[in-house]
């Protein structure tokens, strides 16, 4: 557990206008903040790479020059571009049209990451992020035919890694489902029995569920839980089955889920009214926590917006620190991040008028 009074936290945030970073101590009570950087792009997803000397990857997106990556090794003050570009192969039929998650890998590979892209395919770089490969394994599934876009496309948006074999790894995508590699990516299953597609024919199918956002634990690779379009689950055997868990959340629809850091057994999800209407239901905002794995679910609202309230928050626009106790942290649509330094019990306002923000990442160095 990270509780030196000496570290130092990181939360990056993606928006619609940039990037920016806040830095706190342990006590997270004054925050600096850094940035915009990467002005005039969307930046998708932006993260901070502690396996060796700090590094930030960002994924960008612009109106004129496409899709890209970029990497800063001074915290923001500097951004080299990808020597080859986030681009399949000369022949292919796809093209990338976002990139939208950035993961490095484990310790053990500390020159390895990998991005997720729309459409719904995952690159490997081995070199830190200068040179760049499609996983063809996922691309070229034999399930492919079935999979369709979501309302924000065709993409890979989760990446989780066992943290005791970087050859195992479950991804996310919207709208396919869950698939899951032991072989470092040449070859993938479909994992998704017992999620629901109500959207589809047939309400239980292999392939085509719209996973909105997934996330492991480091202590339990066996344990996923996934905010669904269709519900939110829970799965103990690496995805092969999932359990509902949304009985006593007001809505099954949401985007983000987080997992507490030393806690597996503790969850946090954000519910919207629908698809049709993604707000909080009856514009009462609240952050719904589970303390047993998704039994039973309680409403956290002390602090946040509880009246009128009709904000939306995104896929990867939740993160929580490694502190003790730990740090929630939720970006919205509105540019207002909203943290809680107790775990979720109270809530306070980091900052408003950002862009709309797309995504939160938090790292804690010592």
């Amino acid at each position: 557990m990270a509780n030196v009074t000496r570290a130092k936290v990181y939360l990056l945030v993606g928006t619609h206008k940039g990037a920016f970073m806040f830095t706190s101590d342990s006590g997270r009570k004054n925050w600096e903040m850094q940035g915009p950087f990467l002005k005039g792009a969307d930046v998708n997803h932006v993260v901070l790479d502690a396996r060796g000397d700090p590094t930030i990857f960002a994924c960008v997106n612009s109106y004129w020059w496409g899709p890209n990556f970029r990497i800063s090794r001074d915290f923001g003050l500097t951004w080299q571009e990808t020597e080859s570009g986030i681009r399949f192969e000369e022949g292919s039929d796809n093209t990338v049209k976002r990139v939208w998650c950035a993961a490095p890998s484990l310790p053990t590979e500390p020159n390895v990451i990998y991005v997720g892209v729309d459409p719904g395919a995952l690159f490997k770089s081995e070199d830190g992020g200068r040179t760049w490969k499609d996983v063809k394994g996922l691309t070229s599934h034999s399930t492919r035919d079935k999979w369709a876009p979501g309302g924000g496309g065709l993409m890979v948006h989760s990446i989780c890694f066992d943290p005791e074999d970087s050859k195992k790894m479950s991804v996310g995508i919207s709208a396919a489902g869950v698939f899951h590699t032991t072989d470092g990516g040449g070859t993938w299953e479909a994992r998704n029995k017992g999620v629901r597609a109500d959207f589809l024919r047939e309400t239980f199918p292999e392939v085509g569920q719209c996973v909105h956002h997934m996330e492991s634990h480091p202590t339990k690779p066996d344990v996923l839980y996934q905010q669904n379009h269709c519900g939110v689950y829970r799965s103990d055997d690496r995805g092969k089955t999932w359990v509902d868990i949304s009985e006593g959340l007001p809505s099954r629809f949401g985007f983000p889920i987080q997992i507490h850091p030393h806690d597996p057994n503790t969850v946090y999800v954000i519910p919207e009214e629908s698809a049709e209407f993604r707000c909080p239901v009856n514009g009462e905002f609240g952050v719904y926590r589970s303390r047993d794995r998704g039994e039973r679910w309680e409403k956290l609202v002390n602090g946040l917006p509880n009246h009128n309230a009709y904000i939306h928050v995104h896929r990867q626009a939740m993160a929580i620190d490694a502190c003790d106790p730990c740090g929630i942290y939720i970006g919205t649509s509105g540019g207002q991040i909203l943290y809680s330094r107790k775990e979720g019990d109270s809530w306070e306002e980091l900052v408003d008028w950002l862009p709309p923000v797309y995504s939160l990442s938090c790292t804690v160095l010592l």
